[in-house]
């Protein structure tokens, strides 16, 4: 059954939708950037109805001031009392829901490992995860790394080099682009929530997205060590929203396989 929700949240009243389901472990969905609950091209609805047809309770909300929410938007690194809010409101709404599994895409995820443990979560699933702040309109310097190191171990790469169809002023300044520091600061004010929550993430990456390939480079520093569960779950598409025929599929598969283990 899926239900329609309001509840509130310091200056504002958040709307939430409420997908419900029988077994003890229910998931708290955060969107990212300012996306209403719906997700980009309905990303998180049909995630949860999916979630909720195998039985686990599924949330998801706006947080102040997006959508159909009231209130000013503290935006994604100020969202604790939201997330927090969202999750009183998820025990109350399915008490069968023992514990709560926090579940973010992007930013949301971010949120997420920022303030999970105030909302006294269980576990959290970061697909996508923005951990590095990139220049405006910019790509991070790792995922400028990664496209230059593909097209240089690429036959066609070197075909186009070697044939002078690669524009040299472009390629010195993608260069220089991606030997440039990172700002960890983001990355490291993540760690230290994670750390917080005193339980491993679940990180869920789409192969070809550049926020992806940033974050993976982030959770290989020590900062990161034992807060990521194994190895990122790779999802083989260049869409950060999973907008690709297939992609919804394989991360439904992926967080379904994540809740299962939480189970056992």
């Amino acid at each position: 059954m899926r239900r329609l929700l309001t509840f509130p949240c310091q200056d504002g009243m958040l709307s939430g939708t409420l997908d419900e389901g029988h077994r003890a472990i229910g998931v708290l969905m955060v969107t990212g950037g300012s996306q209403t609950r719906i997700g980009s091209h309905r990303f998180s609805e049909r995630l949860a109805k999916a979630l909720a047809d195998d039985g686990y309770s599924c949330f998801r909300f706006d947080r102040r001031g997006v959508g159909d929410s009231s209130g000013e938007d503290p935006g994604y690194r100020n969202s604790a009392a939201d997330i927090a809010a969202a999750a009183a409101t998820l025990r109350a709404e399915a008490p069968g829901a023992a514990r709560l599994v926090g579940l973010g895409l992007c930013d949301g995820a971010t949120a997420l490992a920022l303030h999970g443990a105030d909302a006294e979560l269980t576990d959290v699933i970061l697909i996508n995860p923005w951990l590095v702040e990139a220049a405006s309109g910019e790509p991070p310097p790792a995922a400028i790394r990664s496209h230059y190191r593909r097209r240089l171990l690429s036959v066609s790469g070197w075909k186009k080099l070697l044939t002078g169809k690669v524009n040299l002023r472009k390629l010195a300044s993608g260069m220089r682009k991606a030997g440039s520091a990172t700002d960890t600061s983001l990355a490291e004010e993540a760690a230290r929530g994670l750390r917080r929550l005193g339980r491993p993430a679940t990180l869920i990456l789409a192969t070809g997205d550049a926020t992806a390939t940033a974050a993976a480079a982030e959770v290989a520093r020590p900062t990161f060590a034992g807060l990521i569960e194994g190895r990122p779950v790779e999802i083989d598409t260049d869409s950060h929203t999973f907008a690709r025929p297939g992609d919804q599929e394989a991360v439904t598969a992926a967080v379904l396989r994540t809740l299962a283990s939480k189970e056992a």
